[in-house]
């Protein structure tokens, strides 16, 4: 990834739909230009979100989440229930070949995102390796998993990635403030509750953070890579057009 040519993107609020059409229309967009993506996002609604494999069925309802006022997606990457909304999202998405190891990608990522934080006052760093739970028993932020990012121990950063044809996707919460806790609420069966996470508000007060994070990032991404552009969201337009009706669709979101 360190050769790459990058594409620098503030996409805005959007809902659950066009933000994960977005993320899967970039890896679209990686195959055929050879480009990697750094896209900042945010989120218009309250949003659950599932992992591609993990069970929501029997465990939430649409009833239930749309009497609360919280709307629901599947995303295209794996990993546990999110609750999506006083936070900022990163993608990235870029070419990879078959013999990257998945691991190299998520460091180089991870740098990113740490010089980031740094720039930013905050002492992050990778969670210490730990097994890593299964789908399906607990919030994403019952716990840290190896390698996410971590501020005493509490995690800041949650991420995922996935892998298909040719192209990557790595996309993660970064918590303004700590609404983990409400996904045992909106529950329907048990839930391991999260643990408290860190966030940039606890950690550093009150601040527009929505631009600092996004600043901080794309500097990040401007000191570690030579070739650095922009794209407007206009751009986005046709690759996400194909994926929009696959996350818009109850068969998806409510599939397992």
């Amino acid at each position: 990834m360190n050769t790459l040519p990058w594409r620098l993107l503030d996409s805005g609020a959007g809902t659950g739909v066009e933000q994960m059409a977005v993320d899967a229309g970039l890896m679209d967009r990686a195959r055929e230009t050879g480009e990697a993506v750094l896209r900042l996002y945010a989120w218009s609604r309250p949003t659950l979100s599932f992992g591609r494999h993990e069970a929501s069925r029997g465990r939430f309802s649409p009833a239930t989440l749309a009497a609360a006022g919280v709307d629901a997606v599947r995303r295209p990457t794996g990993g546990r229930v999110l609750l999506h909304d006083h936070e900022v999202t990163y993608s990235v998405t870029a070419p990879v070949t078959g013999d990257e190891p998945l691991r190299a990608s998520y460091r180089a990522i991870n740098r990113i995102l740490l010089d980031a934080m740094q720039a930013m006052g905050l002492a992050a760093a990778e969670a210490d390796p730990s097994p890593t739970p299964r789908p399906g028993g607990a919030a994403c932020f019952a716990e840290p998993n190896a390698g996410e990012l971590v501020v005493g121990g509490r995690k800041l950063i949650g991420s995922a990635q996935v892998r298909e044809r040719g192209a990557l996707l790595q996309h993660g919460s970064i918590l303004i403030r700590d609404d983990q806790g409400r996904i045992g609420a909106l529950a329907d069966a048990p839930l391991t509750p999260a643990v408290p996470a860190a966030t940039l508000a606890a950690l550093l007060g009150p601040q527009p953070w929505y631009a600092m994070v996004r600043d901080a990032l794309f500097d990040a991404v401007r000191a570690r890579h030579e070739t650095v552009g922009e794209l407007e969201s206009s751009d986005t337009e046709g690759w996400a057009a194909a994926h929009r009706a696959r996350f818009a669709s109850p068969d998806w979101t409510w599939r397992r």
